[in-house]
């Protein structure tokens, strides 16, 4: 492992220590930490070796490492009997605090006997009494003896519980927690949780709480029926442990969890996110907490009848449910055994057991936005089984038959008959049945590559379609079978000149969309011909070969919006719906009214629209297909909230998905229609609802292999729940989806995948864990620092990274990122997304460090300032704030904040010019509300700061009658209240 170059003297060693104690802890801590050790020795002086011991011993305990934290302390010990006055008053606090951390690193070890950890408690007792320490320390290790031992804990409570707290009483939460886990033992889930009040609340914390008690009081919650809090407390809990080895004990917890409330699915994801406890958890003890958290997981799973399903567990091998299961009941029993050998009864044995016989406590609680069940855990490339249709063949010949007449049909149900067949040909003893009704072996791998080609076309994939359709027609050619040999080949045109304009989209404005046009005019001629060339099509074959025709000129419509382009797709629709009408072919039928009412949606005639999905719905109703129900629902809710008619959509939307459940989700789009119904339902005002359709639209998506799609949909509810204050359930989604296999490793689209870190980082900053947060973002600042085809996402990246620095008062690396930000800017402007930044770079600089920071707030405002004449030069005009008010105010709020206050106020009379009073015709509330704000804060650097009471208040008063005639009473209040102050004060 490298290691930094060493420190040749003391202040060196001191500032080394510091940096080493901002790194998390792990192994590259605490080799670090050896290393400096072994530094420290070498300079021959005692306090420099005690600091640097004492980071040891920090980075063995918090590292999961027991077995070295008893020797580091030794030393300590030593060094203190030697040396006393090399302990200061704090050094001297330190050591003696660390007693405990050695009785607890003992404990965890089923080695050392019952009579040494007796000993060192004894110790312990001796060194406090000649210290004059006060004993409650002594007797809170006492009872954590007896409650691991599983004897006398009663009265060793009680000696512990009823003495007064001392400064080297361990922490108020962690206290809570002892006392609660003593309620929970005696069986009294209430009285626990009461216990627990102030630490799950969040009024007490400390190293290891609330993580610590939000495991333990997760099923106590469920017994006493907070089965929301418990889910609450699951989401931030387990992100406060996860993958931290000395919480290895907690994360088993969580995972017991999950497999108690019908959550095995995500146990599993969870278990993956903490292989690494497996190899890195070298605590006895930690390892038999984990270890039987994940036993409760496992076999509660191959209980449920997955025990094949992959999982994840010790490197080196690949695991199944089963045998996972198998080989950490060996080990944890075996743990167990040991420590009830070394203590002389059978606590753990009892504990392990309870834990394992406990009955699930609910068959099902949603525990994240991304609800998932065993049958949706597979590998990533694959995708869900397809459901069988109500009735399948039992004779391959019947199952062939069947399935071409399902797919002449177009209906839903061929899907799984293709699918069974794949399988059956795929097989190594496949036998084609001797049967002319069926044909040779070429034509039903034709019919596979056929259905192949087709179901990556509706995945985008273009390019794929069109090959597997032309290797599909030369299948049809070999097998005598011209007409579908014409119709694979009609396929491939469509779907080639689909993949086109997929590099032609890159283009800008009418240019790809020209480009578009021209690629699917040249199709729809190249389709005509060989509609002319092809004789002896059977009817349901030419129908196809209309509607293929009618498709290139909807979806060259669809490029151009034009109104000539419009005439063409009609004439075809009509030729279809003659041709299907005159042959009884139903679904072409429907076929030709979907087109024409797409059609009349694309050049904007929505009320022709309605009217031709409104008849085509009375003809499906009374004719049939039913397939068509929910898509056609869907196109005229579509339609409906084009018309802003958004009640009516969502109930075309609601009774789509309702008739949807009658097929296969991935032959009616499903997924889509509930898309749509998240839309419905944000035009309502109802975004809960919304967010509950996004994901099981991105659910369906994910069964069905379109991945890109799904992860899309995905980022939007995960935007979505961010919006509605859900933080800790944007964050369990996108860590979900972040830990996807083929994310992990890098398959998935990298600028998606960085879409989605940004969300989480976003997420992680609303949620003020500015320490992940900013660690997030640095990150991505990095990487998108070499998009050179996108500065401009990177100039976003680089100034949200700036101000989540600055926050964290890391302001020289806030400037480096600003700076990033800027000449990324400078290639792709992002002038309000910088302007923002910079500004809000100088308020932070200004309000934490005054004067002082005075200059270099003043410099970014300088760099804000040039942005906002770069803008107005541009013609750009704000989405949001105005650049330049804008400006002026936070010239204002940070020379107050530097105590320059006749230029502050200045500046906040320019600002009030530039916004100019609100009028009778202003109906922007944060237009509105940034005018009085502007008045107040000038009033208070008035009033206040340079002591003119009077014309402050001529200043409130004439903005509170302003905004009291105009109806803005809210935005007046505050005005109102200062205006108060300073009237009590004169």
């Amino acid at each position: 492992m490298p290691t930094a170059p060493h420190p040749q003297n003391t202040d060196e060693l001191y500032q080394a220590l510091q940096e080493n104690d901002r790194r998390p802890y792990g192994r590259t801590r605490t080799v670090t930490a050896e290393e400096l050790v072994d530094t420290a020795d070498q300079f021959a002086e005692p306090r420099p070796l005690a600091h640097a011991l004492l980071a040891l011993q920090k980075a063995y305990n918090y590292g999961s490492e027991p077995r070295k934290s008893p020797v580091v302390f030794a030393r300590l010990l030593t060094l203190f009997d030697e040396q006393p006055d090399v302990f200061d008053e704090r050094l001297r606090h330190t050591l003696f605090w660390r007693f405990k951390w050695v009785a607890h690193a003992l404990v965890a070890l089923p080695e050392i006997p019952l009579a040494s950890l007796r000993q060192w408690l004894t110790e312990m007792r001796d060194r406090y009494e000649k210290a004059a320490l006060g004993l409650q320390p002594y007797y809170g290790q006492a009872y954590q003896l007896a409650d691991h031992v599983g004897e006398d804990t009663d009265l060793a409570y009680e000696l512990w519980a009823g003495r007064p707290r001392t400064q080297l009483s361990d922490c108020e939460a962690c206290e809570i927690c002892g006392r609660a886990l003593h309620h929970l033992t005696a069986g009294d889930d209430e009285r626990a949780l009461r216990t627990w009040e102030p630490v799950l609340a969040g009024k007490e914390s400390c190293q290891e709480e609330p993580a610590r008690s939000v495991s333990y009081a997760l099923l106590p919650l469920l017994r006493t029926g907070g089965a929301d809090r418990a889910r609450e407390l699951h989401l931030t809990g387990y992100r406060a442990c996860r993958r931290n080895p000395s919480m290895s004990g907690e994360v088993g917890r969580h995972l017991e969890f999950c497999a108690l409330t019908g959550n095995e699915a995500r146990g599993l994801e969870l278990l993956a996110e903490n292989r690494n406890l497996f190899d890195d958890v070298e605590s006895p003890l930690d390892q038999l907490g984990f270890l039987t958290g994940v036993e409760v997981l496992l076999q509660r799973t191959e209980a449920l009848g997955h025990g094949g399903l992959p999982a994840a567990g010790y490197p080196g091998r690949t695991w199944t449910v089963a045998g996972l299961r198998a080989e950490v009941r060996g080990r944890a029993d075996d743990l167990a055994a040991r420590f009830d050998a070394r203590n002389g009864t059978t606590a753990h044995t009892d504990r392990r057991r309870a834990r394992l016989d406990r009955a699930p406590l609910l068959d099902a609680l949603e525990l994240t936005l991304r609800s998932r069940g065993l049958d949706d855990v597979t590998p990533a490339a694959a995708t869900a089984p397809i459901p069988a249709p109500a009735a399948v063949p039992e004779s391959l010949p019947e199952l062939i038959t069947r399935a071409r007449e399902l797919e002449e049909q177009a209906h839903p149900d061929a899907t799984a008959c293709w699918a069974q067949l794949r399988t059956l040909v795929a097989a190594a003893d496949y036998a084609h049945p001797d049967d002319p009704a069926v044909g040779p072996p070429a034509r039903l791998r034709a019919d596979l590559l056929d259905d192949e080609a087709s179901r990556a076309g509706h995945k985008d994939e273009f390019a794929a379609s069109a090959a597997l359709y032309e290797e599909a027609a030369s299948r049809y050619d070999e097998a005598g079978a011209p007409g579908h040999a014409a119709l694979a080949r009609a396929g491939a045109l469509l779907a080639t000149a689909q993949a086109a304009p997929q590099d032609a989209e890159r283009a800008d404005g009418a240019d790809g969309a020209e480009a578009k046009a021209a690629t699917l005019t040249a199709a729809h001629a190249a389709l005509v011909r060989l509609h002319e060339e092809t004789s002896g099509l059977a009817p349901f074959q030419e129908a196809r070969l209309l509607r293929l025709r009618t498709s290139a000129l909807g979806l060259r419509l669809e490029a151009t919006r034009s109104e000539e382009d419009f005439a063409p797709v009609f004439a075809e629709a009509d030729l279809l719906l003659a041709f299907a009408t005159r042959h009884d072919i139903a679904g072409q039928v429907s076929t030709a009214h979907l087109l024409r009412a797409s059609s009349y949606a694309l050049v904007g005639d929505l009320p022709a629209a309605v009217t031709e999905t409104d008849a085509l719905l009375d003809r499906l109703k009374a004719h049939g297909p039913a397939w068509h129900l929910p898509r056609t629902l869907g196109l005229r809710a579509r339609i409906r909230l084009g018309l802003k008619d958004a009640q009516a959509a969502h109930a075309d939307l609601a009774e789509a998905v309702r008739l949807a459940a009658e097929w296969p989700a991935d032959t009616v789009d499903t997924a889509g229609l509930h898309g749509d119904l998240a839309r419905a339902c944000m035009h309502l005002g109802r975004p809960e609802e919304a967010l509950r359709h996004l994901t099981r639209s991105a659910e369906l998506e994910l069964r069905h292999g379109t991945r890109f799609d799904a992860f899309c949909t995905y980022s939007n509810a995960a935007q979505l729940s961010l919006d509605l204050g859900r933080i800790e359930d944007c964050i369990a989604l996108l860590d979900s989806l972040l830990a996807e296999p083929d994310v992990a490793a890098g398959e998935l689209d990298d600028r998606l995948v960085a879409q989605l870190r940004l969300a989480r980082a976003r997420a992680l900053h609303a949620g003020e864990d500015l320490k992940a947060a900013t660690a997030e973002y640095a990150a991505l600042a990095a990487e998108s620092a070499g998009w050179d085809d996108d500065p401009g996402s990177h100039a976003m990246i680089a100034a949200e990274t700036a101000v989540l620095l600055a926050e964290s008062g890391e302001f020289g690396r806030a400037r480096e990122a600003a700076d990033q930000a800027l000449a990324a800017h400078a290639r792709e402007p992002r002038y309000e997304q910088l302007s923002s930044c910079l500004r809000e770079l100088a308020r932070l600089q200004a309000q934490q460090q005054g004067a002082e920071g005075l200059a270099d707030a003043l410099a970014l405002l300088a760099d804000a300032g040039r942005i906002a004449d770069e803008a107005r030069t541009a013609g750009y005009e704000a989405r949001g704030r105005d650049l330049d008010s804008a400006l002026a105010y936070e010239h204002g709020r940070v020379n107050a904040y530097a105590s320059e206050y006749e230029t502050a106020l200045t500046a906040l009379d320019k600002a009030l010019t530039l916004l100019g009073e609100p009028e009778p015709e202003s109906h922007d509330r944060d237009q509105v509300g940034e005018w009085a704000e502007c008045v107040r804060l000038a009033a208070v650097v008035e009033g206040l700061y340079l002591e003119r009471p009077a014309p402050a208040l001529t200043r409130l008063d004439g903005a509170v009658s302003r905004l009291g005639v105009l109806g803005h009473a809210e935005e007046a209040e505050p005005l109102v209240s200062l205006a108060a102050s300073l009237r009590d004060e004169e």
